[in-house]
Parts: structure tokens; sequence; C-alpha cells
């Protein structure tokens, strides 16, 4: 009998191995992706030191245009000017790669995704890349040069408005990631909308509540009393919250037959629960 029960557990280890090494495998497949994003983003960033001067005259030319005659962005720091090059750089490698990126993402999640999940996937992605771009483009011509005008008007004969170019640019990346992260909104709720954690109606209740976190929010972010920025930035804000209400409604499931979506999903999860147990319960008799 002793053999016997030592030979048991040496089958059982001949199991384990096997999903030892899915796990592994998947380790690596996350390796080599990853890898692969890397070297998309180094090539991006070599592509974009060619284009350096281009790229600063573009992101710039905003910010000079309200900034009154004759004023430059000025540099007190040795490197200052190269870190400001290496940022456009990296800005410009990570725009440029993307789409790779993304497909290096979609290829990893891909196998784990259902036919019906998949096709979510591409709509999500879309309107991801649609809000990403419409994010920058508000930052870029509209918000930065306003609040850029609006510290500009407190220059006086006393004092020499120059604006340092280190600070100047940390000011416009971080509005341009704060709006960025204001306009995917509806992503998010579209997502959470798909789990069944939000509703449209939910939304539409909470909108008081809405509206006084997004005109506090656009306070902070703009920095400044004047009653106009906060505005450029509430406004948005506002509509794209009101957009998510729009995209909950039309991403909430529909009830078909006498169940509904949301109660086929717990009958599955509830199955799936008891397969786990039962597999449990067959493994600890053989042991």
């Amino acid at each position: 009998m002793t053999p016997l029960r030592k030979r048991r557990p040496a089958a059982d280890r001949t199991a384990d191995p096997s999903g030892m090494m899915g796990f592994l495998e998947h380790l690596d497949e996350l390796r080599r992706r990853l890898i692969r994003a890397l070297l998309a983003l180094v090539a991006g960033m070599a592509v974009a030191f060619v284009f350096l001067d281009r790229i600063a005259e573009f992101v710039l030319q905003p910010t000079l245009r309200a900034l009154p005659e004759g004023t430059k962005l000025i540099t007190t720091r040795p490197g200052e000017g190269i870190a400001f090059y290496f940022d456009l750089a990296l800005i410009g490698g990570v725009v440029l790669a993307a789409p790779f990126i993304t497909y290096q993402i979609w290829r990893f999640v891909a196998p784990g995704l259902y036919a019906r999940e998949k096709r979510l996937v591409v709509p999500v992605m879309l309107m991801a890349t649609a809000s990403t771009l419409g994010g920058a483009a508000f930052t870029h011509y509209l918000l930065f040069p306003s609040t850029i005008e609006f510290f500009a008007k407190f220059n006086s004969r006393f004092t020499a408005y120059m604006p340092r170019l280190e600070d100047t640019f940390g000011l416009y990346k971080g509005l341009l990631l704060a709006m960025v992260g204001v306009f995917q909104i509806p992503t998010l709720v579209l997502f959470l909308a798909m789990m069944g954690l939000v509703t449209a109606r939910f939304l539409w209740r909470k909108t008081p509540y809405a509206v006084l976190i997004i005109f506090t929010a656009a306070a902070v972010l703009t920095s400044s009393v004047d009653w106009w920025n906060q505005t450029i930035v509430a406004v948005p804000m506002l509509a794209m919250y009101l957009l998510s209400i729009v995209v909950a409604w039309l991403a909430a499931p529909r009830r078909t037959g006498d169940e509904g979506e949301g109660d086929h999903s717990r009958h599955l999860r509830l199955v799936v629960t008891a397969s786990v147990l039962d597999q449990a319960r067959r493994r600890h008799r053989r042991l």
C-alpha cells in the first residue's frame, strides 16, 4: 500500500507542471510584448528627435502668441533645455508608438476574451482614442493659451514678465494630462455600464453633485480666480458627464424574455463557482 500512496501524488505532480508551464508561458508572452512595446517606443523617440524643432514650435507657438509681444521663455538652469527636448521626444515617441503598443496589448489580452467581449473592445478603443485627441486639442488650442494669457495680465511697468521654460511646459503637461483624463469619462462610464456597475438613471440623479464637483475641480485645475478660465475647464467636464449619461443608457444591457442579462450573469457565476468547488472536492478525495 505504501508504494501506491507514493505513486498517486506523483501522478498529481505530473499534472501540476503543465499548469505551471502555462503560467510561465503567459509570463514569457508578457515579457515579449513588453520588449516589443519598449522597442517601438525607442524607435518613435528616435523619429521624434529628427523633428524636435518642429515639435517644439508646434507645442510652444500657442503659448508664445498668448504672451506679451517680445516676451520669450527663459531657462535658468543648466540642462533645462535638454530636459525640455527629451520630454518632447518622449511625448512624440509615445504618440508614434501608441498604435503598435495598443496592438501588443490586444494580442496579449485577446486570447482570454469571449467573442462578444472582443466585439466590444473595438468601440471602447475608438472612443478612448477620440477622447484622448479631443482632450489634447482642447488643452493645446484653448485651455493653455487662455491660462497663459490670464497670467500675463498681471504684468506691469514694475515687473518683467519672463516665464521659465520648465515651469511653463510643466503646467502644459499637467493640464494636458488632466484634460485627457477628463475626456476619458465617457469611456470609463461605458466600461462600468457594461459591467452593470452604473446606470444612466443613477448618473442623472447625481447630476447636482457632479456639477458642484466639476466646478470645484475646474477652480483647482486652472489655479486662477478668473471665472472665464474656470468656465472653459468646467464646460467640457460637464459635457463629458452628460455624454456619459447617454453612453450609460446605450450600453445598458437590455432584458429579453423573463430573465435579463443580470440574471443570466448571476446564474453563470453560480455554475462556475459550483464547478470549482466540485473539482476541489474531487481532488481532496484523491489525496
